[in-house]
């Protein structure tokens, strides 16, 4: 049954429903939770065969489901804000229950209609405040905050019946997702940022700014990098880096050109590589800080320190030089970044002989990585060839 077909089948219980509109099969829950509970710190666990008992409400002999274990009692309540004897209460099939779920979706609609220019900014206000958090913090804190306002926005995006509104709160939710999708690859769980990339895709396809499509596009690049899809990376970028010369921005088209530069280096390709960190200076803008689509931290400071990046993948002599550089007019706030930057200097010092100063830099790195939770800079630290703790 798909999720959602109330035509099919009515929900049991509040769990099921609220699983249900949270878009998500029961596996995919499950797995949504046991990350909620290594990031909030919340030691319950929940299995699927659990899980299913739970949504069922009853046994099959009719009577009541038990209560679960404390801790996932817990956990549950902290997912969604309600306490597990509400969540396991049976939903009766009733006229009254009809009534109540045509007053739900008159209310939701109803609410939607209140979104204004004022509320869109708003909700962009938070999303800005949440990424500052991320960029220091990283998931670790802030992916928690990301899940809630996926499910807001995207709620207040379902019932809106203005297209101009439809098309703001989509482009928000793309961003969002996107927010998540990275996240989720930080901490090392691929599959989950793929999905979060999928539904920025879909969102991004409702706004009226292609850019957001392209961006989100690009950025799912990142997995497929990840995986050891080199290749296939390669060729998704340039294809959309080829459908963002007709309507993206300088500075969208400059962040392209360079995630293009990246997945040439992985792919071993240097003199394209090499081209592509030149065409993206050459198109940089003057105050990229001027442009109004998709969210992109792109200045001479990130250019660099990304071309360092392809450097030192490709073992360029200068890779050392340039990161340098690049670390020395780095923001201090941008911690995943710093922490990205270092494994990446540890490499070509690591490469050019240099293995005391390697092994600094790769004793910073890990202890940032480890505060913000970056399991993605930890795979990259475990895999340096002959470093030295």
């Amino acid at each position: 049954m798909a999720v959602g077909d109330e035509g099919a089948r009515q929900p049991r219980t509040l769990l099921e429903q609220k699983i249900w509109e949270r878009n998500q099969s029961l596996s995919e829950f499950v797995e949504s939770a046991e990350a909620f509970a290594r990031q909030s710190g919340e030691p319950g666990t929940l299995s699927e065969r659990n899980l299913k008992r739970l949504v069922a409400g009853r046994r099959t002999d009719g009577t009541r489901v038990g209560r679960p274990r404390p801790a996932t009692a817990r956990l549950l309540e902290q997912i969604f804000g309600t306490s597990v004897d509400e969540l396991l209460v049976p939903i009766e099939r009733s006229a009254a229950s009809a009534d109540t779920a045509g007053q739900e979706l008159r209310s939701a609609i109803a609410t939607a209609k209140r979104i204004d220019p004022g509320v869109v900014a708003l909700l962009r206000d938070q999303l800005a405040t949440v990424r500052k958090l991320d960029r220091k913090l990283g998931a670790a804190t802030a992916y928690r905050e990301v899940a809630v306002k996926i499910d807001q926005v995207a709620q207040l995006h379902s019932y809106s019946l203005s297209a101009g509104t439809r098309s703001q709160l989509a482009a928000l939710l793309a961003e969002w997702s996107a927010l998540a999708g990275w996240q989720a690859l930080d901490q090392g769980r691929v599959s989950t940022a793929w999905k979060h990339y999928e539904r920025a895709k879909q969102a991004a396809s409702e706004s009226d700014d292609a850019a957001f499509a392209r961006h989100v596009e690009a950025e799912q690049a990142f997995v497929l990098l990840d995986v050891g899809h080199a290749t296939d990376a390669v060729d998704l970028l340039a294809m959309t880096e080829r459908k963002a010369r007709g309507d993206g921005s300088p500075l969208l088209r400059t962040w392209l050109a360079a995630a293009h530069g990246e997945a040439l280096a992985a792919s071993d390709r240097r003199s394209d590589s090499l081209r592509a960190f030149d065409r993206a200076e050459l198109m940089l803008p003057p105050d990229p800080s001027t442009d109004d689509g998709p969210y992109l931290v792109l200045d001479s400071v990130h250019l660099t320190r990304w071309r360092g990046n392809a450097l030192a993948r490709i073992g360029e002599a200068d890779a050392v030089h340039v990161l340098d550089t690049a670390l020395r007019g780095l923001d201090p706030t941008f911690t995943r970044a710093e922490a990205g930057l270092r494994v990446d200097l540890a490499t070509a010092l690591a490469v050019s002989g240099e293995h005391d100063e390697a092994s600094l830099h790769i004793t910073k790195a890990r202890d940032l990585a480890t505060e913000i939770g970056s399991a993605r800079q930890l795979r990259r630290l475990a895999r340096l060839p002959g470093k030295r703790q």
